[in-house]
């Protein structure tokens, strides 16, 4: 997006380079890097930068606002609401496609949103792979506001930790060891001091949550959420009925709650009115079905990573949905393929991290990660067997 930094990247590349960085990441966590990192950082114009915190700034003052909880009640599934909500998510990831307007200009257009966490302890060995291994120069920067790696993870630490001890607080997933995106969870523990800790290994006393190591029952006080519901859903039986307690009245603080997930997700899409956020609608208020569906993507609220999203819609498609209070219908963007590779451009997505303290009145931006696409949609799926596409980092221009 640089021209000239683009073109001095792809100049000095070497395939050599490239492993070093990869055996650099993967040589902290054997075996745990799951997922394709991409040859490539990007470089984003200072300008750019700020069209996306902009929006993204715009979309905060939604969530901010006195009536935003009773906006975005009817966003969580009554059979998946947990009690103990909190006033705020701790964490916000706002995903923007590249894209092209009508005249050909780059504009970002906002694709997604979460009130969930992402990779924010694996972004940070990201970083310090790529510093070792290729040239960025000094005033770009993959963190924002002025943050860098010290302050973000001091930031981080007091979010997750609150006034607890670390051994009190725990990163909690369904099934962990097996995630594609283990390594975060790894570095986020190294990075935070907290243990890992399955949902099948929690033991409830009254109203009190405990894990168990080396023999020792240690009592949990806060939970760092990275346990999807929908995820939860898809396990053996055994490990749902364990799921069950976390309906349950419980003792323990969130980070963030699970109800933020939906709360702060496409439902929220078609609220937002900005023109970096491509119009949406609920498809149960689709009266009349636009004509132009080719014009158009239809999206399930209650997914995640892009499952179940079509992209080609018929009116038949329309016609065979049972529940379309649950599906939006948002105007389609075209991505524009801007990242220039050794063979096809690629297109990409830039996720927006923001971090919220607790008493503090907003959230605030930190650092990003990127994904390469030659695909039809960005993800594993579209990308098989093609070189510089997968995760990766935006450098913003300071």
């Amino acid at each position: 997006m640089v021209p000239f930094l683009r073109n001095a990247f792809n100049l000095a590349f070497s395939k050599k380079a490239y492993e070093s960085f990869l055996l650099d990441i993967e040589s902290k966590y054997p075996n745990a890097l799951d997922f394709r990192v991409a040859e490539t950082p990007i470089f984003v114009d200072k300008a750019f930068k700020d069209k996306i915190l902009e929006t993204c700034e715009s979309i905060v003052d939604t969530i901010v606002s006195t009536d935003f909880k009773q906006l975005s009640e009817a966003a969580i599934p009554l059979s998946e609401k947990i009690p103990n909500e909190n006033n705020h998510p701790q964490f916000l990831i706002f995903d923007f496609g590249i894209c092209e307007n009508e005249l050909g200009n780059l504009t970002p257009q906002l694709i997604e949103l979460q009130g969930f966490p992402s990779l924010f302890g694996y972004e940070l060995i990201h970083n310090q792979a790529i510093q070792n291994h290729f040239e960025i120069p000094d005033n770009y920067s993959c963190f924002l506001n002025g943050f860098d790696e010290n302050s973000y993870v001091t930031l981080l630490r007091e979010i997750v930790l609150a006034n607890h001890p670390a051994e009190n607080v725990v990163l909690l997933e369904v099934l962990p060891h097996q995630q594609k995106t283990r390594i975060d969870f790894y570095c986020t523990s190294d990075i935070i001091g907290i243990p890992v800790v399955c949902i099948t290994e929690l033991i409830k006393e009254g109203k009190n949550l405990y894990y168990e190591r080396s023999g020792k029952k240690i009592p949990i006080k806060r939970i760092y959420n990275r346990l999807i519901l929908n995820d939860l859903q898809q396990q053996a039986p055994v490990i749902q009925e364990k799921g069950k307690i976390l309906f349950e009245e419980l003792t323990v603080e969130w980070v963030p709650h699970p109800n933020w997930f939906y709360r702060i997700s496409k439902y929220l899409l078609p609220f937002l009115k900005h023109p970096n956020v491509p119009e949406a609608i609920f498809l149960n208020d689709c009266n009349p079905i636009p004509t132009d569906l080719q014009n158009y993507v239809l999206k399930p609220l209650f997914s995640f990573a892009g499952q179940g999203v079509v992209i080609d819609i018929t009116l038949s498609t329309i016609e065979k949905i049972k529940d379309p209070e649950n599906w939006i219908l948002q105007k389609k963007v075209t991505y524009a393929n801007i990242i220039q590779t050794p063979d096809t451009a690629a297109k990409a997505e830039i996720r927006i991290f923001y971090f919220w303290k607790d008493g503090d009145a907003r959230p605030v931006a930190t650092s990003n990660l990127t994904r390469l696409s030659k695909g039809q949609m960005i993800g594993v799926n579209y990308n098989q067997n093609k070189e510089w596409v997968g995760g990766s980092l935006a450098y913003f221009e300071k």
